[in-house]
């Protein structure tokens, strides 16, 4: 039970927070809040808010998966990516298993590795990582092009780069991610603009 209203509590609160952004973009007070940026819409976004959740809950609450393991998930658009630690290779296997009977994945991109768990320097180095990844994309200089429409992840250096782009922008996006110290690899999981239809292009 207690699990079951934490759960709904954190769906309702994303809700709520996307609400409120949608809110401040109709009423033009913030054109370049995060939600006027997203070329997800709006229901999308709140979609793998939910799906994010969802993962988690299929994941954890199989037996093969305890504190031993350290799972990132991240969803866009359907596609789900998960990084971090588990036991061995049948948890990975596992993890594979679980979540492609997840409603709403569309794709699945299991980057988890069979060793254990990143110690807190390692995982504080990954943040700081991130961090700089970010900041080296917001440097990018291309039309229209906003670096907060680039999920960026990283474990144990590896960076890994989610978002619906163009080819231009997803190879910048790579080049600026590889230069940044720290980084041993770029993995990116990019949708393309030029291969979706122009009904479902937000920009």
């Amino acid at each position: 039970m207690t699990k079951t209203l934490l759960r709904t509590a954190l769906i309702l609160l994303t809700l709520q927070l996307l609400v409120g952004c949608a809110a401040v973009v109709v009423g033009g007070a913030a054109a370049t809040g995060l939600a006027v940026q997203d070329r997800r819409s709006f229901g999308t976004v709140v979609d793998d808010n939910v799906l994010e959740i969802r993962v988690g809950d299929a994941l954890y609450g199989d037996e093969a998966f305890d504190t031993s393991s350290r799972i990132r998930i991240v969803a866009y658009d359907g596609w789900v990516l998960l990084a971090g630690e588990v036991l061995d290779q049948r948890r990975v296997e596992r993890a594979t298993e679980l979540v492609r009977q997840v409603d709403g994945v569309v794709r699945l991109f299991n980057e988890l590795t069979p060793q254990a768990k990143a110690s807190l320097g390692r995982r504080n180095s990954d943040r700081w990582i991130s961090t700089r990844v970010k900041t080296s994309l917001a440097a990018i200089d291309l039309p229209d092009f906003n670096a907060t429409r680039v999920k960026v992840m990283t474990t144990r250096g590896v960076v890994y780069l989610m978002g619906l782009v163009s080819r231009e922008e997803a190879e910048a996006a790579t080049e600026q991610a590889r230069v940044v110290r720290g980084v041993e690899r770029v993995v990116t999981m990019f949708q393309y603009l030029e291969e979706l239809p122009e009904t479902e292009v937000l920009d």
